[in-house]
């Protein structure tokens, strides 16, 4: 069962997962997620609170991946008890929905949010988990819970910690949609097509190579083989947190060279003042996952503007 599995990364996991031979029912409340990105699926529409419309699908199912959470870290702070009620309240709602039933397989959605300003670049999975936000301390509560329900009741789980998801399915069927969209990549696509006022680059003054972040770029892809390789490492009778990310960092005027270099476009943009608690670089360690799950990011910055322009173009 992927639960949110009609937003952006779960829609391309359960692709992914089907094209590795599994049979998967998506779970969505549709209140971010879209129906066409579940097309060919069986969606069932609830909310992860709701246990007596989970019961019937968990007995159907032997293993849980939980996309369904609230991710945008400006609103975080502005309406923490949104997300506190969605990410931590209504996650161990489906936990507990879980343990009710035979299912002891559960890989969640987690964030590199969690660790908030790093002590050191690039990011291990044992840097303090200290997040600077409701949305990552909203994450970390959840991977609390996680633990011990695992010390306790016998889960076992996978936490992956993304960094900066991008691009879309090759196959350009399905893409990143989010209202309103805050992610770097379709914001300058948005830019480029006139949709929004010239990107704003949040600071050019960062101890970085042109003095803008610099942030670790992951094909939603990559990503999502990894949540399938994620079944083989609980089977192997493991739990553990996992960062994934390519290792490589790419700054925004990188990105933005990027683009114009795939689009043939120019980006129009202007300089804003610094983002309070925008860290200048988040860039993984994922020589954990790509040890523990024979797994490594294959996709290049140039294939995640690629897919993600040519999905722009076709859901415009």
């Amino acid at each position: 069962m992927v639960v949110g599995g009609a937003g952006y990364i779960g829609s391309h996991t359960a692709h992914a997962l089907r094209r590795k031979g599994h049979e998967v029912i998506i779970y969505d409340n549709l209140s971010t997620g879209y129906t066409s990105l579940a097309d060919g699926f069986e969606l069932v529409i609830g909310d992860i609170s709701d246990s007596t419309k989970l019961a019937p699908i968990l007995n159907r199912v032997d293993a849980v991946m939980h996309f369904a959470a609230y991710a945008y870290v400006g609103e975080s702070v502005e309406n923490p008890r949104k997300y506190f009620q969605n990410n931590v309240l209504g996650s161990i709602a489906l936990l507990n929905a879980v343990m009710d039933s035979s299912v002891r397989k559960f890989i969640f959605s987690s964030t590199c949010a969690v660790y908030g300003v790093p002590l050191k670049v690039p990011m291990a999975e044992d840097n303090p988990r200290l997040p600077v936000n409701p949305y990552g301390s909203s994450k970390l509560a959840f991977e609390f819970a996680l633990e011990s329900y695992a010390r306790a009741y016998g889960l076992r789980f996978v936490a992956f910690r993304y960094f900066n998801a991008s691009g879309a399915d090759e196959n350009g069927q399905i893409g990143e949609m989010h209202d309103p969209e805050t992610h770097l990549i379709p914001a300058v696509f948005e830019a480029i097509k006139g949709r929004r006022p010239a990107l704003q680059i949040f600071g050019d003054d960062y101890p970085t190579p042109d003095g803008t972040c610099v942030r670790d770029y992951i094909h939603v892809s990559d990503l999502a083989e990894a949540h399938v390789l994620g079944l083989d490492c609980i089977d192997s009778g493991e739990s553990a947190a996992l960062n994934l990310g390519t290792g490589r960092g790419y700054s925004v005027k990188e990105v933005i060279s990027t683009i114009e270099k795939v689009t043939g476009r120019k980006v129009p943009w202007l300089l804003a003042p610094r983002r309070p608690g925008d860290p200048p670089a988040l860039i993984a360690d994922p020589s954990r996952a790509e040890k523990m799950l024979n797994w490594k990011a294959k996709r290049s910055l140039e294939e995640i503007v690629s897919t993600a322009w040519k999905w722009a173009e076709r859901k415009q």
